[in-house]
């Protein structure tokens, strides 16, 4: 069991920057690959960065030069630092874990482990 908990959501102008922090309850992420999601109404959850047990990281072309997925040395916090943002990426986002044995990258559907979620709100 992994238990994830976000922060750092908020509302911002569109230009503006974030950086969301996704903590796992008691554990490390050695054992995982992790990622961060997005969700809006209506449509369908989408992978915006990922991170593998190795360290290889894929990103959303949407979002490609915009976020910086990071995580601490220790790996108990994986951070999404977003820059230049734009009112498309508002969005719930959410954090998620899987074991290394069912990494899925940008697809949400083998992560078995989520966040609460944190709202992020870009206005133009």
């Amino acid at each position: 069991q992994v238990r994830l908990e976000e922060s750092g959501g908020g509302s911002v102008q569109s230009g503006g920057s974030l950086r969301l922090s996704c903590t796992a309850y008691r554990k490390t992420f050695n054992d995982y690959c992790v990622g961060w999601f997005r969700e809006v109404p209506g449509k369908e959850r989408e992978g915006v960065a990922s991170i593998d047990s190795e360290g290889s990281i894929d990103y959303a072309d949407s979002v490609k030069g915009r976020f910086t997925l990071s995580q601490d040395r220790a790996k108990t916090t994986l951070f999404l630092t977003m820059n230049n943002l734009k009112p498309e990426d508002t969005a719930m986002y959410y954090c998620a874990a899987v074991t290394v044995d069912y990494c899925g990258g940008l697809d949400p559907y083998p992560y078995n482990y989520w966040g609460q979620g944190t709202q992020v709100t870009v206005s133009a």
